[in-house]
């Protein structure tokens, strides 16, 4: 009868154990996210012969996975574990593993314009080559999906060189739907000329009538030499929201007088070559991966691109953790680093 009893238990706990296998076996069409950490730059970025520091920079990550059905009941009884639908983050036809891959390459991009706006912030050297435009997608329903695609290289625009993103913008300003334009391009080994018209944006990208090239995240393809050498190395992170972050590790160590004095500031947001700070998402949960690593300060966009801004959503977090950390808005890089200068010369 014991041994009945024995067999019984040890068949239910076997089937118990495979039906939650196969829970979380089961993917839902979410991404699910929750607080990461926060990891300190000082072991990521190093600049040849840079200067020590008494304090410390951090970035701070979110941990994000496909959601399951586990994860999926945990985020209904959680504070500050989100569901997100995956259409929000996926391109048409894109896989989880090419999503983050593609997050990676924009980490690699952050990381670039990073280190160009802490040089030009510390009055540093390097010199940037420029190759073109590269295309990273090109939209459904646009004739440029007629003519370009993933990878291409953009080197001319009606015969005229094109350098970068910003001045291939600037010619397509004021432009209307149905203007001829002739791009030069190099695919592979071959360059090629196509003409193509500008296109009206799709309905569901735009709440307006507004024509464009029809590319999605494309970026200056460049080659930067900078003196003394930067290296940064993240690991496996994903995505731009750390380069606030990196050029004001990079900056610290370019310069002689350390921001940091002991203090351990964390922060987020995308930057640009210009030091300009711009929003990300997660910001709640990046609040509360930096209040339980104990730092003092967190720098948050403060842009008008979405309301509430970053800044306003991460005071009323740090509100509701009852953080002890200071919130500071930043809308340039320069704003991070005068607010550190100040409460040096208040020490």
């Amino acid at each position: 009868m014991m041994k009945q009893l024995r067999s019984r238990r040890t068949w239910i706990i076997i089937i118990v154990l495979l039906a939650v296998l196969a829970l979380n076996q089961i993917p839902l069409p979410y991404y699910y996210s929750q607080p990461g950490e926060a990891s300190p730059l000082h072991d990521m970025v190093t600049v040849s012969n840079g200067y020590d520091e008494q304090g410390e920079f951090y970035l701070t990550t979110i941990r994000q996975q496909r959601a399951n059905i586990p994860l999926y009941i945990w985020s209904q009884l959680s504070e500050y574990r989100d569901l997100t639908p995956t259409d929000q983050f996926l391109r048409e036809g894109e896989t989880d593993q090419e999503y983050f891959h593609r997050q990676n390459r924009l980490m690699n991009s952050s990381q670039e314009a990073a280190k160009i706006a802490a040089y030009k912030q510390a009055d540093k050297e390097y010199e940037v080559d420029y190759q073109g435009v590269k295309v990273s997608e090109v939209i459904e329903g646009m004739d440029a999906k007629n003519h370009l695609q993933a990878e291409d290289l953009i080197i001319e625009w009606n015969g005229e060189k094109v350098r970068t993103l910003e001045k291939m913008n600037s010619r397509l300003e004021g432009m209307e739907a149905g203007t001829e334009v002739t791009l030069t391009v190099r695919r592979g080994e071959d360059t090629l000329e196509e003409t193509m018209e500008i296109s009206e944006f799709p309905e569901d990208m735009t709440s307006s009538s507004r024509a464009g090239l029809g590319l999605l995240y494309p970026y200056t393809k460049r080659n930067v030499q900078f003196d003394p050498n930067v290296e940064i190395d993240a690991g496996s992170i994903g995505g731009p929201s750390a380069g606030l972050m990196f050029s004001l590790e990079i900056y610290n160590q370019l310069t002689e007088n350390d921001l940091t004095r002991g203090i351990d500031a964390a922060g987020t947001g995308t930057i640009d070559d210009e030091g300009n700070v711009g929003p990300i998402g997660g910001i709640s949960e990046k609040i509360v991966a930096a209040e339980n690593s104990g730092v003092d300060v967190f720098f948050a966009p403060d842009t008008d691109a979405a309301s509430p801004s970053n800044y306003e959503q991460a005071k009323k977090t740090a509100s509701d953790i009852n953080a002890d950390m200071t919130i500071v808005p930043v809308e340039h890089m320069e704003d991070a680093v005068s607010y550190l200068k100040n409460l040096e010369s208040a020490s």
